[in-house]
């Protein structure tokens, strides 16, 4: 068994430096710290790939990691990755979608207290993280509180505490107790050879829908992007009454793709269920269904990477490619 830990920074590879907390340990370092060692003639190794606050995660940092990720299949039954949690949820969503098919546990981790200090999170994630690493079971995961998670159904619900991460519309994959480990759901995926695709066009906006919001200020941000992701309310829609925002998004949606999700955490969109919804259908809103927000935005990202056709982009949003959507309703 042969395991890979890649290091990119974040909160668990910080220590206290005159301007605050600074990603600045290797991980060697926290694999000391944590007491995280082999066992029973395993092999782990490390490659310290980046060491950034993931505040400064950008969408070629995602490319750097998919790219470090695919060529090591050959070599390792399983592979860890620490990183920041502020952007963690986008990291595990991109490269569920940049490396298709993994043959081998791809594992995200980070925590919430530096592991220099007193009382970390660090070492038991690192634990759960290392544990479903050996399990042979391929995929993109996120490991946190003893949890395992699906990378594309991941989102950050906690800013300060420990327990910082669920899971969205999808069971918990697995849990870690001790050395054993439960695992509670196989996920799905549609198959294939594993491959490498990197084609992104971060050239994105996210909205949060507001009361008041205007019809210019949505116009304005479309001339500067190629692709909207709209945090609606509930389960979807566009006001039209007072403001028509609904007239703005129906002729933007005609050459870029405009697609809606929920700020409510859980439940997703359903464009189909009231009148504002399905006005939106009709004005060519692209619906995200039970995705997270992370992983509708960097599918997003990730479309537009492969094709500028609207219907195109379309048909690859409503398609399941990494276990993020479930059947949706248009």
């Amino acid at each position: 068994m042969r395991i890979l830990i890649i290091g990119t920074g974040g909160t668990i590879a910080s220590a206290m430096t005159e301007r605050g907390y600074k990603a600045q340990l290797g991980i060697d370092e926290i694999l000391d710290i944590a007491g995280i060692k082999p066992r029973n003639g395993e092999i782990i190794e490390s490659l310290d790939l980046l060491n950034v606050d993931s505040t400064l995660m950008q969408p070629e940092d995602w490319v750097t990691i998919g790219r470090a990720v695919f060529e090591a299949f050959g070599e390792y039954d399983g592979i860890v990755i620490t990183h920041g949690t502020d952007t963690l949820a986008y990291t595990s969503s991109a490269l569920s979608f940049i490396v298709r098919n993994p043959p081998v546990p791809v594992v995200l981790t980070g925590s919430m207290l530096p592991i220099t200090e007193p009382g970390s999170d660090a070492p038991r994630n690192l634990r759960t993280a290392v544990t479903f690493a050996r399990s042979g079971i391929p995929g993109v995961y996120v490991a946190f509180m003893d949890k395992v998670i699906l990378g594309t159904r991941a989102s950050k619900v906690n800013s300060l505490g420990l327990n910082a991460f669920q899971s969205i519309n999808y069971p918990d994959i697995a849990y870690v107790k001790g050395e054993k480990l439960i695992v509670r759901e196989h996920p799905k995926f549609p198959g294939g050879e594993p491959s490498f695709d990197p084609r992104l066009n971060p050239n994105v906006a996210d909205v949060r829908l507001t009361p008041g919001f205007s019809p210019e200020a949505f116009l304005a941000l479309s001339n500067a992007v190629d692709g909207i992701l709209i945090e609606g309310y509930g389960a979807g829609g566009i006001p039209y009454r007072g403001r028509d925002l609904l007239s703005a998004v129906s002729s933007v949606s005609k050459g870029k793709p405009v697609l809606m999700t929920t700020q409510a955490v859980y439940g997703g969109v359903d464009l189909t269920r009231y009148e504002v919804g399905r006005r939106a259908l009709e004005a060519g809103v692209i619906p995200t269904g039970d995705m997270t927000k992370e992983a509708a935005l960097t599918k997003l990202m990730w479309a537009i990477g492969h094709t500028s056709d609207v219907e195109k982009i379309r048909e690859i949003i409503c398609r399941n490619v990494a276990g993020e959507i479930s059947e949706i309703k248009q």
